[in-house]
């Protein structure tokens, strides 16, 4: 009896080790592709950021930004859905007229911080700490 107990114990242990070992490489196999799916994501609701900005300003961008922005419900952090709701809720408000400029950079400032943290967890910055170029062509 004592044989088939010493045989069997390391037995179910090296069984229940590499399911353990199995189960944590998965999950954190899955975080990683979330991560980076998220990342993938961010950056072009970012990149489609500059549809709202000075001279890259321009009417097929915004349709684009809007489309991306109705998908980021399905990944985006609360926090995100939240600014980006009050970028929105700002456009909406300006109703066609010239948008306040610092408050348009506080609410793109908001998004990308919200992405930061959803991304890195951990983040000093601030929102004023993003700023937008504006690139003009010479001509």
């Amino acid at each position: 009896m004592t044989s088939i107990i010493s045989i069997l114990i390391p037995f179910l242990s090296a069984i229940f080790g590499g399911y353990i070992t199995f189960y944590f490489a998965s999950k954190s196999k899955k975080e990683d592709a979330i991560i980076k799916f998220r990342e993938e994501k961010y950056a072009n609701l970012l990149i489609l950021l500059k549809g709202f900005v000075g001279e890259t300003a321009n009417y097929q961008t915004k349709l684009d930004f809007f489309d991306e922005q109705y998908r980021s419900w399905i990944y985006s952090s609360d926090e995100v859905v939240i600014a980006l709701n009050e970028l929105v809720q700002l456009i909406i408000d300006q109703d066609g007229k010239a948008p306040d400029v610092d408050k348009g950079r506080k609410a793109i400032g908001k998004i990308v911080l919200a992405m930061r943290k959803d991304l890195l967890k951990n983040t000093s910055l601030i929102e004023k700490d993003f700023r937008y170029t504006d690139v003009r062509v010479n001509t």
